[in-house]
Formats: C-alpha cells, structure tokens, sequence
C-alpha cells in the first residue's frame, strides 16, 4: 500500500464530473468542506462531455500538478479518468454515480454516501490495482489501445452493453439491461473465436460470450469470477456455451447458487468441492489472452460499448493504477 507522501506545498484536488449524473451544487460544498478541513487549496474543477468522457481533463489535471483526481460519474467516467492516470503517481478517488459503480463495489467503497467518498479523497490512502489493456483491430486494419478497470467481453456480453436503451437505463439502472439479455438469448448468437493463452497453442471455440475480468463482483451481488483479484497481476477469464435451455440453467445455478450463496460459508465451500464442472461454463486464468474471430464482433469495457472489432489482445498492467480507499482499510 502506498500513501500520499506529505510535503511542504499545499496540495491540490481536482474534480472530473459528468453533469448528467451529479448534483453539482451538492458536489461543490462537499469538496469545499473536506478540502478546508484537510487543509488543502481550492480544487481544480473539469465537466466531462461527450467528446471527452474525462480522459482529456484528466490529462489537464495532471499538468496542473493535481495530488489526487476525484472522478464524478459512472463506470465510463471512472474508466475513461483511470486511461490517463495510470502509470503516474497521481491516484484516482471514486465519488460513484450511475447504474454499476462495478469497481468502487469490488473494492468495497461506498455507493450511495458522498461525504465518505470526499473525505476518502483527502484523508485516504493510495492502494495499487490492477489494469486490463486491450489492443483491438478493426475491420479496416485499424488499430486502438483502451483499458478496463473490471471487465472486457464479447458476444452477448457486449451486445447487451450495445443494446440497451440508453433512457430507460437512466430510468431504472441495471434492471434496462434485462430486455437486451432477452434478445441475445432468444437470438442464440454464437461467436466462433480462435485464441491463444499466454502465449500457449491457438485453439478454437464456438461461445455465446467471452469476459475477462480485472475483478468478479456485478451488481445484484452476482459473483462472476468468485477467483478474481483485483491487484494479483492475472486475468480471470470465463466463457460461457450454453448449448441450448439446459446449458442457461446451468449458468445460472453456477452464478446465482454456486457462486452467490456456496462459496459464501465453510460447508458450502465444502460441497463445491464435490460439484463437478458443466460444459456451459469454462473458466480459465493468464496474463496475455489473444482473440481472433471469424467475423468482426461487438466488444464491451466496464459496461460500455467500444464498437467492433476481429481481434482483441488483452494484458495486465499489474498494479498499474493507484486508487484511494479508506485510510483504515
């Protein structure tokens, strides 16, 4: 673990915040009153928009010689403020809003309590993660460079991630993604890859999704990747193949049962041991995993949309980020 190091200069905070999912004037007080108290310079102040999610700002910040960057949105504001930060010494402070909150919930902050978020900002300290990179090529040849804080996928993963009604998300939060799992599902989309684990010989596979995961918790409490460490330098990766009604079934008393209620007691853990695997999950674990498809796919980080792509290429920054998290964690 690391702590912000003391020095003689007053420090400064800036604050990166997407207007749609904040209250501002809430927001402004509650930084005023945390940095006064801390004893820290007026905050720099930076309003996300839609050709820039906060990567640019952040950039800013940082020239400005920010001690911490707190990020004010959801998971594609946190995500896109995170791609600037890494590799640099300054941390990143989550204030969450929105439907997921997916890393501020695998690393156990508060959700719904701004003031314990602010004043985490300040009186915290810095804790190392993880980052996933992915390289993508697109059907034209081009190629981009992204990074996920808890998940990538592919196939019916990032089409409901591409599908969902942007309003009635905003309405409703994470229950909008149902109608679009309800599409993937009756469609019985199959996505027919080519990959190679760490280096390791190209096999083949016909899926109906691909995650790679940073870490495994999803809202509802749904342990994804029960496995998932969020600062172990390895990807936990799972693929599921339904194969029909029977095959979803499966994944479900895997997720839900298995891994939400099993794992969570001593003679759970205990029966798990005797339970074999099903076919309709694969579940395996690297540091480097390359995806060729077959035809161009539609592939998803942290919940958002990034377009198509025929190949992926994913690797772990091991501890390339630094979070702040509450000092007596």
């Amino acid at each position: 673990m690391a702590t912000i190091a003391s020095s003689s200069r007053t420090k400064t905070a800036a604050v990166i915040y997407n207007p749609v999912k904040v209250n501002l004037k809430t927001l402004k007080a509650t930084v005023k009153s945390a940095e006064s108290e801390a004893g820290w310079s007026r905050s720099l102040w930076f309003e996300t928009s839609v050709l820039d999610p906060g990567g640019e700002a952040a950039k800013q910040a940082i020239a400005k010689g920010a001690d911490v960057v707190l990020a004010a949105g959801g998971d594609g504001t946190i995500r896109a403020v995170a791609e600037s930060l890494r590799g640099t010494d300054v941390p990143l402070a989550l204030l969450p809003s929105g439907t997921g909150n997916l890393l501020a919930r695998n690393l156990s902050l508060a959700l719904d309590n701004l003031a314990t978020s602010v004043e985490t900002a300040f009186t915290g300290r810095a804790r190392p993660i993880d980052v996933g990179v992915v390289e993508a090529e697109r059907a034209d040849g081009s190629r981009s460079s992204h990074v996920f804080l808890v998940m990538a996928g592919l196939g019916l993963d990032a089409q409901m991630a591409a599908n969902t009604n942007a309003m009635l998300k905003a309405r409703v939060g994470w229950i909008a993604y149902i109608d679009a799992i309800a599409r993937g599902v009756r469609d019985n989309n199959k996505v027919k890859v080519r990959y190679s684990l760490d280096g390791g010989p190209v096999a083949s596979a016909s899926v109906n999704t691909v995650i790679v995961g940073n870490c495994g918790l999803l809202p509802g409490n749904i342990q994804l990747l029960p496995d998932a460490v969020i600062d172990d330098g390895v990807f936990d990766i799972v693929a599921f193949r339904p194969g029909g009604f029977v095959g979803w079934v499966q994944i479900y008393v895997k997720l839900v049962w298995e891994n939400g209620v099993l794992r969570r007691s001593t003679v759970g853990r205990r029966i798990l041991t005797m339970s074999r695997e099903v076919r309709a999950l694969r579940y395996l674990r690297g540091t480097d995993l390359t995806l060729r498809l077959e035809h161009p796919e539609e592939f998803e980080l942290d919940g958002d949309p990034f377009g198509e792509a025929i190949a992926l290429k994913a690797h772990v920054d091991h501890l390339g980020l630094m979070v702040m998290v509450p000092a007596g964690d």
